[in-house]
């Protein structure tokens, strides 16, 4: 039996036996079409953090018990506990959930152990061709489906036009003229004010940092004679990340502590900082450029008041958004942000479950996916995004995105701190050469691990 992964350390093989779960056997498609039932069954879905609006929960619960007389609970999970709260639950067939949201980068950890059921006879049905093929090799293991893209959330860039019309730049086309771009303004810094950033990008921030060593043609890790191995001191890596110290020195402002939690509030209120007022309850740092996630754009824009609430109002003369150039002037590959989603091997309610899953695929939920800004798993319904500056950048910058290593244990990686460790060195000026030496030789073990 094979083990899973924590949050922070692997947990032993009786801590979390997959009974009767490994890939491929107990929840093989002709398992799952004999548990069908003429009973309705109540199932549970787990959905990770707040991305999905209330309206899309509500419509998943009312046509699941109008579709099968059963009824879907909704729980959410926060992103930070989410692996923990797996490890523990996906293989008790008392506490499963039935249906699982899990990060794009999570997904091999789980699928590579079985705690995922066999999909593959839906994949047609759900979407097939059509899904994204990066989020959907995630999910795949020997050839089989297990999770399938849930939605897709390409990073873009939001910037202040005021800021850059001050400064005297345009919006850059290349990366090239990027990290010059947002160097001016920081050297600029048209109202001489403390802690200004052209681009503001945090120490630890490894989730945007990484565009750098994608955009240069390297890469976190690859496959050698059936093992991962760690690539961060690839020349092309290495690159990227001397271009990327390079900004943090002197176009950010952003601690070495920091990651890529709510930048927008360094962009918000940059020009009341500018203009020397002082920012109830806010931070002192501004910032003319930041990298979000297009869903970020609900959180950006002025303060207004409606109905007698403070609320974010989008300020298209003030704000505007345009994908990370790459070095060809064609969007640079970023870090595709996103989500999978599959049914727990263990779910005792697999009739139910599947049912569900068509109704996440079903033309009607990814076109309300698409309309709340989350990119639908199906290319056929991208249009439902409409045709506003947000969707162009969403879907321009998705056009060359990439995914993490697909690799055993990259859940590990990312639960164990180490990337945002050797980012946070980068940043601080150290070498960068001997630090991808020394964290490639900490990371390729931990890719391997299972």
């Amino acid at each position: 039996m094979k083990k899973m992964l924590s949050a922070l350390t692997l947990v032993t093989a009786s801590a979390i036996a997959l009974a009767g779960c490994s890939s491929g056997t107990a929840s093989s498609p002709t398992a799952a079409a004999s548990a069908s039932s003429a009973a309705p069954q109540n199932i549970t879905l787990w959905l990770a953090g707040g991305d999905t609006p209330q309206e899309l929960r509500d419509y998943l619960k009312t046509t699941y018990n109008t579709k099968t007389g059963g009824t879907l609970t909704i729980e959410e999970q926060s992103w930070g506990d989410l692996v923990t709260k797996l490890t523990t639950a996906l293989p008790d067939p008392n506490n499963t959930p039935d249906v699982v949201e899990v990060g794009n980068t999570q997904s091999p950890t789980f699928t590579n152990v079985g705690a995922f059921a066999d999909i593959s006879d839906m994949y047609t049905e759900l979407g097939g061709d059509k899904l994204l093929p990066s989020f959907v090799e995630v999910g795949k293991v020997d050839g089989k489906n297990y999770t399938l893209p849930y939605y897709f959330g390409s990073r873009y860039m939001f910037y202040r036009k005021d800021v850059y019309k001050a400064a005297g730049v345009e919006v850059p086309k290349t990366l090239d003229e990027f990290n010059a771009t947002v160097k001016t303004i920081a050297e600029k810094n048209p109202k001489n004010i403390k802690d200004f950033s052209g681009f503001f990008i945090g120490g630890q921030d490894w989730r945007n940092g990484i565009s750098w060593i994608f955009a240069n043609g390297g890469d976190l890790a690859k496959q050698e004679n059936g093992q991962w191995v760690s690539t961060l001191s690839d020349p092309n890596s290495i690159k990227g990340l001397t271009q990327l110290q390079e900004i943090q020195k002197v176009a950010s402002r952003a601690p070495k502590t920091a990651k890529d939690e709510s930048p927008w509030l360094y962009i918000n209120d940059a020009d009341k900082i500018m203009d020397g007022d002082k920012v109830a309850g806010k931070t002192s740092l501004a910032a003319a450029t930041i990298m979000a996630p297009g869903w970020a754009h609900w959180s950006i824009g002025d303060l207004v008041k409606k109905d007698g609430k403070e609320v974010r109002e989008w300020n298209p003369d003030t704000f505007g958004v345009y994908p990370l150039p790459g070095n060809d002037g064609k969007p640079a590959p970023v870090f595709a942000g996103g989500s999978n989603i599959g049914i727990s091997a263990a779910s005792k309610n697999q009739a139910g479950a599947r049912e569900l899953m068509k109704i996440i695929f079903s033309p009607e939920y990814q076109q309300m996916l698409g309309k709340n800004g989350l990119g639908p798993a199906n290319a056929d319904y991208v249009s439902s995004m409409g045709s506003d500056e947000f969707a162009k950048a969403l879907i321009d910058s998705a056009s060359n995105s990439k995914l993490t290593p697909a690799a055993p244990g990259w859940a590990g990686v990312e639960a164990s701190g180490k990337l945002e460790e050797f980012f946070s060195k980068v940043a601080d000026g150290g070498d960068i050469t001997a630090l991808a030496a020394e964290y490639d030789a900490l990371l390729t073990p931990m890719l391997n691990a299972k």
